[in-house]
C-alpha cells in the first residue's frame, strides 16, 4: 500500500473516532444538563407531596412485589423481612423459590411459619411446574407473604410465576438481595396516579450500593462506604448511570431499561405481551421495549417514568470475576435485546422510540465497548507504524481523562446537593480518590467483559447467566461493635 494511501486512511479513522468521541461527550453534557433540570422539578414539585396519604388510603391501587429467589439463604429472612416492612397498606409480598439447593426454603418456612395451602393459579403464562407449592404464614404479622416454590426455570420464568400468582393491579419486581426502603411503594406508585393524558406503564428508581451499609430487621440503619476502591468505583458509576441519565431519559420519555433489580409494572400491560422473555439474560430490557413496542402499536400514549429517590439498595459484587460475570451478562442481554427488537431501530413509525432512544442504544451503548477496543487496535499499529503525532496524542488522553473525572465529580455532587446519602467524615476524600483512580480500576474490567460479551453472544450459544456470589448484607451486630 502506498504512502498516500496509508495517510487517507489514517486520516478517515481520525474523523471516524473524531465525530465519535465528540457525538458521546455531547450527548453526555445534554443528557446531564436535562437530568439536572428534571431533577431539581422533581424534588421541587415533591416537597408538597404528603405521602402518607397515599400510604395510609384503604382505596390505594394494590400492588404484589414479586421476589424471585435461587439460593439466597444468606439473606433470604433479612430481606423479606425488608419486605414486609412497607408502609404501604394493599400490597403483598410473593416470594418466588425458584428450585434452590440450598436451604432458602426451609429457613422461610422456619422463621415465617409457613404451611402449605391451595392456591389456584390463574395460569396466564406458561412456567415451570411448582415443585414442593404455595406456602402462607399461620402468623397474622406475616399475612401479606407467599411463598412460591417451584421448579427452577431462571429469574424470567420465576417472575412469570408471579404475574400469574398475582392478583393485584401493579406488580413491582425486585431481587430478593435488595432492600427495599418503608416508603418505596408510595413513592413508585406516584407517576401512576398522577398521569391523566398519559398512560403509565412502569416506573424505574434510583439503586444504590449496599455493600457495607448496615441492615438491622430489614431496615437501613447505617450508609457506610466500602473499604474497596472497586465497590466505591461501582458507586460512582450507578451515580452517573441513574443521576444523569436516567432521569433525562425519563423527562424525553426514552427509557429502554428499568433495572431489574426493582421496577413497578402495570400488571395487565406485562401479561398482555406475554411476561418475561425465559430466553434472553436481559429480561429487565426486554420487557420494557417490549411493551414500549406493544404501546406504540396500539397508538396509545403511554409512558416509562422514574424516580430519582434511592429507595433500593442492592450488594455489588466485591471482586472483579463476579463484576466481568455480571458485566458480561449485561451486554449480552443488551445486544439480544436490540437484535430482537431491531424494527423499531430508525423506524418513524416508533417516533422517539426509533428514532431516539434505539440508536442511542444502539451506537453508544452496544457499539461503545467495539468502537473502544478498535481505537485501542489502531492506536497500536499507528505506534507499531511510527504513525503517532504523541502531542496530539497526549492531548486526547488527558482531555478523555480530563471529561471523565469533571462528570463524575458532576454525579457526585448531584448527589450531595440532593440525596446527600454519603455523610460521614471521609467519605468526600474517598469518593474523590477513587474517581481520579476509577479510569484505570474499574473500566478496563468493564471493557474487557463487554468484550467477552460479544464473544460469548456470537461463538457461544450456550445461555448463562452469570454467578453473582452473595457474602450478605451487614447485619446489626457489625453494627453494635463499631
Amino acid at each position: 500500500m502506498d504512502p498516500k494511501t496509508v495517510h487517507t486512511l489514517i486520516l478517515i479513522f481520525h474523523y471516524l473516532f473524531l465525530v465519535y468521541t465528540v457525538a458521546v461527550i455531547t450527548s453526555y453534557v445534554v443528557l446531564s444538563i436535562i437530568s439536572a433540570k428534571e431533577t431539581v422539578e422533581y424534588k421541587k414539585k415533591n416537597s408538597f407531596v404528603n405521602y402518607s396519604e397515599i400510604l395510609s388510603s384503604s382505596i390505594s391501587p394494590s400492588i404484589s412485589i414479586i421476589a424471585p429467589a435461587y439460593n439466597e439463604s444468606l439473606n433470604i429472612i433479612e430481606n423479606v423481612r425488608s419486605l414486609l416492612s412497607s408502609h404501604y397498606v394493599n400490597y403483598n409480598v410473593i416470594i418466588v423459590n425458584d428450585g434452590s439447593t440450598d436451604n432458602s426454603l426451609e429457613k422461610l418456612i422456619e422463621a415465617y411459619d409457613l404451611v402449605k395451602i391451595d392456591y389456584l393459579i390463574n395460569e396466564q403464562i406458561i412456567t415451570k411446574p411448582l415443585r414442593e407449592g404455595i406456602f402462607k404464614s399461620t402468623n397474622p404479622a406475616f399475612e401479606k407473604l407467599i411463598v412460591v416454590d417451584k421448579e427452577n426455570g431462571g429469574k424470567a420464568d420465576a417472575l412469570n410465576m408471579g404475574l400469574n400468582i398475582s392478583n393485584n393491579e401493579y406488580v413491582a419486581c425486585i431481587d430478593v438481595d435488595c432492600l427495599l426502603l418503608e416508603d418505596a411503594l408510595q413513592k413508585m406508585i406516584k407517576p401512576f396516579l398522577e398521569a391523566t393524558s398519559v398512560k403509565v406503564i412502569a416506573t424505574g428508581g434510583v439503586i444504590r450500593i449496599a455493600n457495607s451499609c448496615v441492615i438491622k430487621d430489614g431496615k437501613l440503619i447505617d450508609i457506610n462506604l466500602p473499604n474497596s476502591l472497586m465497590e466505591i468505583a461501582q458507586i460512582l458509576e450507578y451515580l452517573r448511570s441513574f443521576l444523569l441519565g436516567r432521569m433525562a431519559w425519563s423527562r424525553l420519555n426514552g427509557l429502554l431499561v428499568i433495572s431489574g433489580a426493582f421496577g413497578l409494572f402495570d400488571k395487565r400491560i406485562a401479561i398482555d405481551v406475554g411476561g418475561y422473555d425465559t430466553t434472553t439474560v436481559g429480561e429487565d430490557m426486554e420487557i420494557i421495549v417490549r411493551m414500549r413496542r406493544f404501546m406504540e402499536d396500539k397508538k396509545e400514549k403511554y409512558k416509562v417514568a422514574y424516580i430519582p429517590d434511592p429507595l433500593c439498595w442492592t450488594e455489588a459484587p466485591d471482586n472483579y470475576k463476579t463484576l466481568i460475570s455480571q458485566r458480561n451478562r449485561w451486554t449480552r442481554g443488551t445486544i439480544e435485546t436490540l437484535k430482537k427488537h431491531r424494527k423499531i431501530g430508525f423506524n418513524s413509525k416508533y417516533r422517539s422510540l426509533g428514532l431516539l432512544s434505539y440508536p442511542y442504544w444502539f451506537f453508544f451503548e452496544r457499539m461503545a465497548p467495539i468502537v473502544e477496543l478498535a481505537g485501542i487496535i489502531y492506536f497500536a499499529i499507528l505506534v507499531a507504524l511510527d504513525y503517532v503525532r504523541w502531542d496530539y496524542a497526549l492531548a486526547f488522553f488527558v482531555a478523555a481523562y480530563l471529561f471523565t473525572l469533571t462528570f463524575t465529580i458532576v454525579a457526585i455532587f448531584s448527589e450531595e446537593l440532593t440525596y446527600h446519602q454519603y455523610k460521614k467524615k471521609g467519605t468526600g476524600f474517598k469518593l474523590l480518590v477513587t474517581t481520579i483512580l476509577e479510569p484505570f480500576i474499574l473500566h478496563p474490567f468493564i471493557l474487557y467483559a463487554a468484550i467477552v460479551g460479544n464473544i460469548d453472544y456470537y461463538f457461544n450459544k450456550e445461555k448463562k447467566w452469570g454467578k453473582m456470589t452473595r457474602k450478605g448484607l451487614v447485619k446489626s451486630k457489625n453494627y453494635q461493635d463499631n
